[in-house]
């Protein structure tokens, strides 16, 4: 079985790898002015996939030009940025060979004014929103980049776009989010390149699961950036042995750095505090931080990353993403955290990209999730907190130390469809089968960490015609693994098999606004299962990840 996987996965890196052959490469070019007509020196280009990524970014010379040399035919995006400016976007950019685009900086003054909000037509409903960022024309000025920052949009015809976006959804099968939600985010640029986001995520007609955030960020010109983001969770419903309630809460401040085209550097941390409900003294508190210095030549660059936090899941855009994980032991709230080393070299072209570091981590208090299939939570075991609404458990394992290796490989495939193999090998903490009932106690004492290899396969793209937005995943650990190897990787898929669609829903020909489908689901088919029998008689199912759907509409307006 092992040396089919190595087969397969031998067999996923050379199609991934296949160069195209017979393409023409084309360029991208132009220059970079103010309202006024006068040229800037030193704004930033970005050439954007279709997903949003980074495809090239240049600087612009003393006459305001640029060049991008060396790019595969297809539709972009092309943005620039320069120091007290509102970043500008030109959308639906198809490069061909020698494309020429001009690009236009206004600063916030130049292109908006607060004005009421009123109807657009006698017989239109009016907005939700008292006050909205509007022109004098009475339209919305500003797109918000999907999951990234808020831009001036032109593309030569039609006016600038989006300030807010409303989700309704449902989700089951994660750990205090379970139910009915609703999220509204607002994203603004108020002036001299500054950017803020605000979210608020909570449960429908009821006091449990609200999440909320607030991020920041100034733009510095070529010394990099300053950012900061505040988030809060509330979660009655999530219970211990001995008390009621979970209150988490941090606050992340980073700065970005740049010593010229070469050197970058992100220095930066994380204060955290997570407590039970009515004023408990079960508090924990801690500052993690972090700090990333690389060195680039052309496509190439050379990192080394420290950090004390584990990634968080959800978006940048998600509250969830800036709380680490928390747990229990011995009836005690423990916050999953560590230190993680690395050290690697990356190259990234606008067709490839491929990745290799190698990674030292400490890990304390490694969060073990399991379903309870039984009790439905009325007898709560004292080393673990328990969610009613999804029936989910957290318990803390034992610490240990691991390195390893991780690889990556990704492929730009025809009609804006993307292909990305990833390897890796570290401990993880497993879980040997039992025939006999066992305490919890007894459970967590008999995991220990265990040397494993994991794989991993994502595609995605977006269809012509449906504009339909999709990714799939699927990651092979071994069964019996309960923790994830490698858990402090940036960018690493999530277990097993998982898929993501977005469709667009055209409501009218002509609009400002629009509605999207959304469909998230992970672990589809429930694989890396562990059955344990309590003593007690309950059935606990542990997994790296439990089965979870969630599925909604997003209003962007």
């Amino acid at each position: 079985m092992r040396r089919l996987h190595f087969a397969l996965f031998a067999v996923l890196i050379s199609l991934g790898s296949a160069p195209a052959h017979g393409v023409t490469l084309g360029s991208v070019s132009g220059s970079v002015r103010d309202s006024g007509g006068v040229p800037q020196i030193g704004a930033v280009v970005q050439l954007l996939r279709p997903d949003l990524s980074v495809a090239a970014s240049v600087f612009t010379d003393s006459k305001g030009r640029f060049s991008i040399p060396s790019v595969m035919p297809g539709k972009y995006a092309l943005k620039a940025m320069g120091t007290s400016f509102l970043p500008s976007l030109r959308e639906n950019v198809r490069v061909r060979s020698n494309t020429v685009v001009n690009l236009t900086l206004n600063t916030l003054f130049e292109v908006m004014q607060w004005l009421p909000a009123e109807p657009r037509a006698g017989n239109a409903q009016k907005d939700d929103w008292a006050w909205t960022l509007r022109s004098s024309a009475n339209r919305p000025l500003l797109r918000w980049l999907e999951d990234g920052p808020l831009v001036v949009v032109s593309d030569g015809h039609s006016s600038p776009r989006l300030k807010a976006r409303l989700m309704a959804t449902g989700q089951e099968g994660t750990f205090g989010e379970n139910g009915e939600r609703f999220s509204a985010t607002v994203e603004e640029t108020p002036s001299d390149s500054r950017e803020l986001l605000a979210r608020v995520d909570f449960a429908a007609d009821s006091d449990a699961g609200m999440e909320s955030m607030l991020g920041f960020r100034q733009e510095l010109g070529f010394a990099g950036s300053v950012q900061s983001v505040a988030a809060v969770s509330i979660h009655p419903e999530v219970d211990s042995a001995a008390a009621d309630g979970l209150d988490e809460a941090a606050v992340r401040s980073w700065e970005t750095m740049n010593l010229g085209d070469e050197i970058e550097a992100e220095v930066g941390s994380t204060q955290m505090l997570a407590r039970f409900g009515s004023h408990s003294p079960n508090t924990v508190a801690a500052a993690l931080p972090f700090a990333t210095v690389g060195w680039r030549d052309g496509n190439s660059a050379i990192r080394y990353r420290m950090t004390t936090m584990l990634t968080g899941r959800g978006g940048e855009t998600e509250p969830s993403a800036w709380l680490p994980e928390v747990s229990v032991r011995n009836g005690q709230l423990a916050l999953e955290h560590g230190l993680h080393q690395e050290a690697g070299w990356e190259r990234r072209t606008d067709a490839s990209g491929m990745a290799v570091m190698v990674f030292a981590d400490r890990i304390q208090n490694p969060v073990i999730e399991a379903a309870d299939h039984a009790t439905a939570g009325n007898s709560i075991p004292a080393e673990a907190l328990y969610d009613r609404a999804s029936g989910l458990l957290r318990a803390a394992g034992l610490g240990y130390s691991t390195g390893g290796v991780l690889a990556s490989l990704e492929h730009r495939l025809p009609n804006r469809n993307f292909i990305r193999v990833s390897y890796a090998n570290g401990d993880a903490l497993v879980m040997a089968a039992s025939s006999r009932p066992m305490a919890v106690s007894q459970m967590l004492s008999s995991v220990h960490p265990r040397r494993a290899q994991t794989y991993s396969l994502a595609l995605s793209g977006t269809l012509d015609g449906t504009n339909t937005h999709w990714r799939a995943s699927y990651r092979w650990q071994p069964a019996d693994t309960v923790t994830r190897v490698a858990p402090f990787a940036a960018d690493a898929a999530e277990p097993y098999l998982n898929l993501h669609l977005r469709q667009p829903i055209r409501m009218r020909s002509e609009g400002e606004g629009h509605v999207e489908a959304l469909l998230d689901v992970r672990n589809l088919l429930a694989e890396g299962y562990r059955p344990l029998l309590m003593s007690d008689g309950s059935l606990l199912v542990f997994a790296q990840d439990q089965r979870s759907v969630s599925g909604g509409l997003a209003f962007t307006f």
